[in-house]
């Protein structure tokens, strides 16, 4: 694993199971929300963000550590490794408002600009609809990635269980 791409819907530990991947294999970590957002949760154009993932690409290593669909195929094309986080909805939303309630005001580390986290309707409705709108596409992507390691986490105890196994070794 040197290319590792790490996917699958809000709230679902992306972010928590990639700082631990990153120290287990002495990768860098990219968090691409630290990319994307700018100021006070304004974004990056299309065009930049595409120019910024693609200087990170290019390099030999490096772990990514985000959604953004939009951009899956294009990291696919790069990656050796992929792990996909198809939680329920139900524990996407539960960790996204449980993550907001803990950091409520705050900027996190793996966020770009001034973005401070605060309770979003819309944002909580997207993660209820991602498995209904983009389950079957993510799938779709994957099995045409014969030459990637694909690794599918269906819940919490299956990462947790996973990264126990990495730490014996």
């Amino acid at each position: 694993m040197k290319r590792v791409i790490i996917i699958g819907g809000n709230g679902s530990g992306k972010t928590t199971f990639s700082l631990e991947l990153a120290k287990y294999l002495k990768l860098p970590l990219i968090h691409l929300d630290r990319i994307y957002w700018k100021g006070n949760w304004e974004h990056l154009s299309n065009e930049e963000f595409d120019s910024a993932i693609m200087n990170e690409l290019i390099k030999s290593e490096w772990i990514i550590d985000g959604n953004y669909k939009r951009t899956v195929e294009k990291r696919l094309q790069y990656c050796d490794t992929v792990f996909y986080f198809d939680f329920s909805s139900l524990a996407c939303l539960y960790g996204s408002i449980t993550r907001t309630i803990k950091n409520y005001g705050k900027k996190r580390f793996d966020m770009g600009g001034n973005c401070k986290d605060k309770f979003d309707l819309e944002f909580y409705r997207n993660i209820i609809l991602f498995n209904k709108k983009y389950r079957k596409h993510y799938y779709e992507m994957l099995e045409n990635c014969k030459d990637k390691e694909i690794i599918i986490f269906k819940n919490r105890k299956q990462v947790e269980d996973y990264l126990k196994k990495l730490n014996e070794n």
